[in-house]
């Protein structure tokens, strides 16, 4: 389990802002901390003082049990403010001040919907100890009261499972994998590593079948980042398209026609969305119709960008509107261009050799860009070409794999993806 801390020094403020924080009277869920499955749902109220009065001494007894804490639980619903429900819990206005402070530094306190649950947690003096927010994700945020706030962020640790699923291409790509459950952004995978192969308009005539085996990172039943594919089988009927990604997670994909390897690819950012493609359009930044030399892949600033094919660093720098770049040379007469970069990844520099799949920068927004993303160019003789069909760097690529291996990869990954369907059925059936 992962666990970050942070120790804050808050000034206390007169008040806390009135963000919109609901919680429900119902008390649904267990105690915050494992220690604490015995506590009451509610701060007891101070005891009233009494008088010690003499007695004779009592016969010899157990030893002393000290109290345990209490905790005071309500779960998120619309309607109150953080401030009201902690004022109801009994925290005093500067604590109230504090927590709120901290807790927000951590989440944006905007967030907060129902399923959210809010805990208080007293000690032996009934002075609040703590104050608990559970969010999505297992998450949890600490603010810890003392001296100083001491705010603590607990993220569980996800479990990773492979999933497998098949689809059945009746009106569009996006349609079968909506319809069969399987995540609608592999269509735009696909559309990367087949363009050049497959018209994904044309070549769908009805009937076409695909075969996915990919594995996702989840918390209880709750996916956390996005899902990575492992194998893909794409049956037009007259061709068999096939691709199976590494077990040690370089990226770098092998494509295969028919049981043969057609060429290896690594795309430059995994994850993202392509954006814009090759060819004439307008413009977003000036508004008239230009020629786009390359595509567009829009993703997270600082997101990874990766070699599509080994090479050598032929450039470091920036060039007017492509803002900071990085250029791969593949043999002699063919180029591939990163652009927008934010930063070029440490210890990079110029003749240096790189990999399928290794990290060269991070996504930007450097030049002329509308956002971060990242813009790649694959240029043959000085000539832009379409990435997404452009041969000669996929053959640069292929010509690095090795026959065998690459068979004896594919033929694993066909074993692993009809074992998937196998569990995938029977869990269902079970359901």
């Amino acid at each position: 389990m992962r666990v970050r801390f942070w120790t804050a020094g808050l000034a206390l403020a007169g008040g806390v802002s009135s963000m919109a924080v609901g919680l429900s009277a119902d008390v649904t869920k267990g105690p915050l901390l494992p220690d604490l499955a015995s506590a009451g749902s509610r701060m007891p109220a101070p005891p009233a003082p009494t008088q010690a009065k003499a007695q004779a001494p009592a016969e010899a007894s157990g030893p002393d049990v000290e109290p345990g804490p209490a905790i005071w639980l309500r779960e998120i619903a619309p309607g109150e403010t953080l401030d009201a429900v902690l004022a109801e819990a009994g925290l005093a206005a500067t604590d109230r001040a504090e927590i709120a402070l901290a807790i927000g530094a951590e989440y944006d306190l905007r967030r907060l919907r129902p399923g959210h649950t809010i805990g208080v947690v007293s000690m032996q003096d009934e002075l609040p100890g703590r104050v608990t927010l559970d969010v999505d994700g297992g998450v949890r945020i600490e603010a810890i009261l003392g001296d100083r706030v001491l705010t603590r962020v607990t993220t569980p640790d996800p479990e990773i499972i492979s999933l497998a699923g098949e689809a059945r291409i009746e009106s569009s790509l996006f349609a079968a994998l909506e319809e069969s459950g399987m995540p609608a952004r592999f269509a735009v995978d696909l559309a990367q590593m087949l363009g050049g192969s497959v018209d994904f308009r044309r070549d769908f005539t009805g009937g076409e079948t695909l075969r996915f085996m990919w594995r996702e990172a989840r918390v209880g039943d709750d996916p956390v980042g996005q899902p990575e594919l492992l194998f893909v089988a794409l049956d037009l009927g007259d061709a068999l398209y096939e691709i199976a990604w590494p077990e040690d997670g370089t990226g770098r994909a092998t494509i295969y026609l028919d049981g043969e390897v057609q060429r290896v690819f690594a795309q430059p950012v995994d994850g993202a969305r392509l954006s814009s493609v090759f060819g004439r359009r307008v413009h977003p930044v000036f508004g008239n119709v230009r020629m786009h030399t390359g595509v567009d892949f829009a993703a997270a600033q600082g997101t990874p960008v990766q070699a599509t094919a080994p090479g050598r660093i032929a450039f470091i720098g920036r060039r007017g509107g492509y803002g900071r770049v990085v250029e791969i040379a593949h043999g002699a007469d063919t180029m591939t261009r990163y652009a927008h970069l934010s930063a070029v990844s440490d210890g990079l520099a110029e003749e240096q050799r790189v990999a399928a799949g290794d990290t060269i920068g991070r996504v930007g927004a450097t030049g002329t860009a509308t956002g971060p993303n990242l813009h790649y160019e694959v240029l043959v003789d000085g000539r832009p070409t379409d990435p997404l069909s452009d041969e000669r760097l996929t053959e640069v690529a292929a010509r690095k794999a090795q026959d065998g291996l690459a068979l004896e990869q594919l033929a694993k990954a066909r074993v692993r993806l009809e074992g998937a369907l196998a569990d995938s059925m029977a869990t269902e059936g079970r359901l």
